[in-house]
C-alpha cells in the first residue's frame, strides 16, 4: 500500500482564504515590458500591499479558518505555515501567527518548504499528527507573496495569497480527508539560492518533465490504489501555476470542465504558490454539498506532487458563513498601474 493513512480518521473542521485587495493586470505589465497589451491566460493578478507578507496575511485567513472551526486559537497543538516567501531568512513565521491569534506557548511552531506544495505538506503532517493521537487540533496553513523578476515570464502570474486549514477529528469535521500519496523526485525545475533575490527556472522544462511528471505519477498512483476514476469526484483542484498546465492535466485524466472550473483561480489572481490548491479548495468548499467528493493535487518544484480526497460533510452547510467566502476575497479589489505595483513591491531603490 503506497497510500498515507492516519490511524484515526481526520478531516479539516475550518477553513480560511485571504487574498490582497490590490490588482494589477497582466496588459499592464505587457504593456511596461513588451509596448503593447498582448492577451495573456491570466487576466490579473493579486499584490500584497506595502503592509502586507507572508505573516500577515497567514493571520487573517487562520481567523477566518477558526471562525469557521468554532474553537478557540488556544486549543490548537500546532501552527504550520508552508511557504516559500517567510519574510525571515532565519526566525520562524509560526511563532508569530500563533502568538498573533492567540495560540497558547505549549504548541509546535514550524515553517514548511517546498516550493509551492509547503502548504500542502503542511496539511499532510497536519494528518498525521492529529491521526496519532498526539494533538485535537492543527493549523495548517499555505501562503506566499510570490516573486517574479521584472520583465521574466513569472511577473505575469506571480501573485500573493493563500488559504488556513484547522485539523481535528471527523465527528467535528466539515470534510473528511479519505487519504494521501506522495510522489518526488530531484527534478531543479525551479529554484532560488539563499541571497538571490528572485527565482530562476528551466523554462519549458517546468512542465515536462517536473509539473506533469509529477502531478501524472501521483495522480495517477492515487487513483490506482484507492480504485477510483475521474467520474467518482465531483471536484478537482490541481496547482496552477498558470491557466493551461492545470486544464491540460484535467483533460488527460478525464476530468471535465465542470469539474475543475470552481478551484481554478488562477486566470483572476494569479498563482499563489504555496497557497495555489488551498485557495482552489477554499473555494470549492465555498460552493460544495453534502457528500461531494473532492480531488486534490498540489506541486512543487524541485520536485513532488501530494494528491488526497475529501469527502464534504453536513456540518459545512452551517460554518460556511461564519467567514468571509474566497469569492467576496477575489470580488474586492483595487486596480494598481505598474508605477504603483513596483512601489509596493520594493523595486525601486530609494537609496
Amino acid at each position: 500500500m503506497k497510500l498515507l493513512r492516519p490511524e484515526k480518521p481526520v478531516g479539516i473542521i475550518g477553513y480560511g482564504a485571504y487574498i490582497p485587495r490590490y490588482r494589477i493586470k497582466a496588459s499592464e505589465i505587457a504593456r511596461v515590458w513588451h509596448g503593447s497589451a498582448e492577451a495573456t491566460p491570466i487576466k490579473e493578478k493579486s499584490v500584497p500591499g506595502p503592509d502586507e507578507d507572508t505573516i500577515t496575511m497567514s493571520i487573517e485567513a487562520a481567523r477566518n479558518a477558526l471562525a469557521r472551526a468554532g474553537i478557540p486559537a488556544n486549543q490548537l497543538r500546532a501552527v504550520w505555515i508552508g511557504s516559500e516567501s517567510h519574510p525571515y531568512a532565519v526566525k520562524p513565521s509560526g511563532t508569530i501567527v500563533a502568538e498573533a491569534i492567540g495560540a497558547d506557548v505549549s504548541i509546535s511552531a514550524a515553517d514548511f518548504e517546498f516550493a509551492c506544495k509547503a502548504g500542502t505538506e503542511a496539511i499532510v503532517a497536519g494528518i498525521g499528527f492529529v491521526g496519532s493521537g498526539m494533538a485535537p487540533y492543527v493549523l495548517a496553513i499555505g501562503m506566499d507573496t510570490a516573486q517574479g523578476k521584472p520583465g521574466d515570464v513569472l511577473e505575469y502570474t506571480a501573485s500573493a495569497g493563500g488559504a488556513a486549514f484547522v485539523l481535528g477529528a471527523t465527528d467535528e469535521a466539515l470534510a473528511t480527508i479519505d487519504s494521501v500519496y506522495s510522489y518526488v523526485t530531484d527534478t531543479p525545475d525551479f529554484w532560488r539560492r539563499q541571497t538571490e533575490r528572485y527565482p530562476e527556472h528551466s523554462q519549458r522544462f517546468t512542465g515536462e518533465p517536473a509539473y506533469f511528471k509529477h502531478i501524472g505519477n501521483s495522480l495517477q498512483t492515487y487513483l490506482d490504489e484507492t480504485g477510483t476514476k475521474a467520474s467518482d469526484y465531483n471536484y478537482v483542484v490541481f496547482h496552477q501555476p498558470n491557466a493551461k498546465f492545470p486544464q491540460k492535466i484535467a483533460k488527460e485524466f478525464g476530468f471535465t470542465k465542470e469539474q475543475y472550473a470552481a478551484g481554478l483561480l488562477s486566470p483572476q489572481i494569479g498563482n499563489t504558490y504555496s497557497g495555489a490548491v488551498m485557495l482552489g479548495l477554499s473555494a470549492i468548499f465555498d460552493i460544495a454539498k453534502p457528500g461531494d467528493r473532492i480531488l486534490a493535487a498540489s506541486f512543487g518544484s524541485g520536485a513532488g506532487s501530494d494528491t488526497f480526497s475529501m469527502t464534504i460533510t453536513d456540518k459545512i452547510l452551517s460554518r460556511r458563513e461564519k467567514a468571509p467566502l474566497t469569492q467576496t476575497y477575489i470580488d474586492r479589489k483595487t486596480e494598481i498601474d505598474y508605477a504603483m505595483y513596483a512601489r509596493f513591491l520594493n523595486e525601486i531603490a530609494l537609496r
